[in-house]
């Protein structure tokens, strides 16, 4: 089983980078995470990320249902700021 977290593309690598990459923003963190299987994806959108690979983009209406879902079920440590930010 994995798991594979929502979180908004911030910054994208330039076109000259070797492998693409970006910022991802989960919860007011960011980390930089590889781009080469969503190479559609521009700052803004919502990425879901497993082991450090945006695997997929995701709409934001169903961002905020899987972060609702994680609030609801209480593994929501850290991810308020995520599910605030989606309802701007």
């Amino acid at each position: 089983m994995c798991l594979g977290i929502p979180g908004l593309l911030v910054e994208r690598d330039g076109p000259d980078a070797d492998i693409p990459s970006g910022l991802v923003e989960f919860a007011g963190m960011r980390r930089r995470v590889c781009l080469v299987c969503t190479p559609d994806a521009i700052p803004g959108d919502y990425v879901i990320v497993h082991a450090g690979v945006a695997i997929s983009r995701l709409d934001p209406v169903e961002a905020a249902r899987v972060l609702a879902f994680l609030d609801e079920i209480k593994e929501n440590e850290g991810w308020e700021g995520e599910r605030d930010a989606l309802r701007r």
